[in-house]
Order: structure tokens, then C-alpha cells, then sequence
């Protein structure tokens, strides 16, 4: 019901910035599920290229840094790599494969079991955790992640970041037309 919903809502959005937006805006989705949303409103607006939408998935990204952050009891700054496949949800994959902590290899600084069964369901539960614990979600912690979206998207970025974007041209073996 709520995926059918959404679809609506971001088809009759997508319709209206094929009608009255420039070619050259760019498109952030914030309400989850961000990249499906992001994918209807994407499919309704053709007249805006691809490459201007994107998804907010940074949130899970900062969220996954700091955790790790404390665990090496490293600074933010030193740490590069982090990446979160897929939506915004518990079905997200917080990634550490390519993640460096001051130029080591992340995984070789925390212990597997930690990383699967610690790492991996906080970041992808933090939201629901912050829900359950304060009645309300955290609009601080999507705010800056919006204005860290936004930067680097516009900015550009000295590291790796997170950013739910069109899969054509992917080279990581994802199919063509996903967020």
C-alpha cells in the first residue's frame, strides 16, 4: 500500500518538474524508500537528465563512518572508503571492503564478528533504533546529511561518499535503470 502510494506521489512530482523545471536542476529524494522514489520520480520527469537525481543514502553513510570511527578511535577525517549499497532500510549493505582508517584496510582493523554482526545491523537499524528511543526520527542527523549530500554532489568530494544515483554505465555489475 505504502510502496503504491509513494509511486503516485513522486509520478504526479516527476510530471510536474518535466513541466515547469529546468533541464539543469538537480533532484535529491529524501523520503524512503529514497531510491524507489527517486526511480518513479526519475521515470516521470524526461525531459531532466538521468544523472540529476539522485537518493540520500549519506545519512547511513556518516552514521556508518562514526561507528566505525569509535570502534579504531579514529577521527572522521581519516577515514575513506565507506560505502551503503542500496535503500535506506534494513536491507542496505553498509560496505568496509575498500574503507581505509588512516591508510590501513578497515576490515583488517576490526574483527569479523564485530563487522557482520554489530557493524552491519547498527547502521542499518540506527534509524528504527532512533524512532523507538525518541518517539521521533533524528531531522538533525538527515539535515546535515542533506547538506553533506548536497556539497559534495555540487562540490565535489576528496574521498568516497554515498549517493543513491542512476546505475547506467555502473561498473560494479549492477543492472542499467536502478537508483
Amino acid at each position: 500500500d505504502l510502496l503504491e502510494k509513494n509511486v503516485g506521489i513522486f509520478k504526479g512530482q516527476g510530471q510536474a518538474l518535466n513541466k515547469s523545471a529546468k533541464p539543469t536542476c538537480k533532484v535529491v529524494v529524501v523520503g524512503n524508500p529514497a531510491n524507489t522514489n527517486c526511480l518513479a520520480l526519475m521515470k516521470n520527469a524526461p525531459n531532466i537528465p538521468k544523472n540529476n537525481f539522485s537518493a540520500l543514502t549519506r545519512l547511513d553513510h556518516n552514521r556508518a563512518v562514526s561507528a566505525l570511527a569509535t570502534k579504531t578511535g579514529t577521527h572522521l577525517s581519516k577515514i575513506d572508503g565507506v560505502c551503503i549499497w542500496g535503500n535506506h532500510s534494513s536491507t542496505q549493505y553498509p560496505d568496509l571492503h575498500n574503507t581505509t582508517v588512516e591508510g590501513q584496510a578497515a576490515l583488517g582493523l576490526v574483527d569479523k564478528e564485530w563487522y557482520v554482526d554489530t557493524f552491519i545491523p547498527a547502521v542499518q537499524k540506527r534509524g528504527a533504533a532512533i524512532i523507538a528511543a525518541r518517539g521521533l526520527s533524528s531531522a538533525a542527523s538527515a539535515a546535515k546529511a542533506s547538506a553533506d549530500h548536497m556539497r559534495d554532489w555540487f562540490q565535489g568530494s576528496n574521498g568516497t561518499v554515498s549517493m543513491a544515483v542512476i546505475s547506467d554505465g555502473n561498473t560494479y555489475g549492477v543492472p542499467e535503470g536502478l537508483i
